[in-house]
């Protein structure tokens, strides 16, 4: 089973937020999942976010890969974590 990690949209039209979920790659964007990592809210100025850490190294440990959206804020995490 491929694992990724990405978003998985919530909210009300017009005003997204966002899970960060490991899911198979092979579902729907707002299928199954198999565990919760964090939450995004793009519209929120500036965004906010807040992801586990813990969590999601051991996801990519086990071979998941992260969406181009979910490697840039595990990037961001990583950097405010480092502070």
């Amino acid at each position: 089973m491929a694992v990724r990690l990405r978003l998985t949209r919530t909210g009300k039209k017009k005003q997204p937020q966002y899970r960060i979920v490991a899911a198979d790659a092979r579902t729907p964007r707002d299928g199954r999942f198999l565990e919760i990592l964090g939450w995004y809210q793009p519209r929120q100025e500036p965004s906010s976010f807040s992801i586990d850490l813990a969590k999601a190294e051991s996801w990519i440990a086990k071979g998941a890969t992260p969406s181009e959206r979910v490697a840039k804020l595990l990037e961001l995490a990583r950097a405010q974590a480092a502070e």
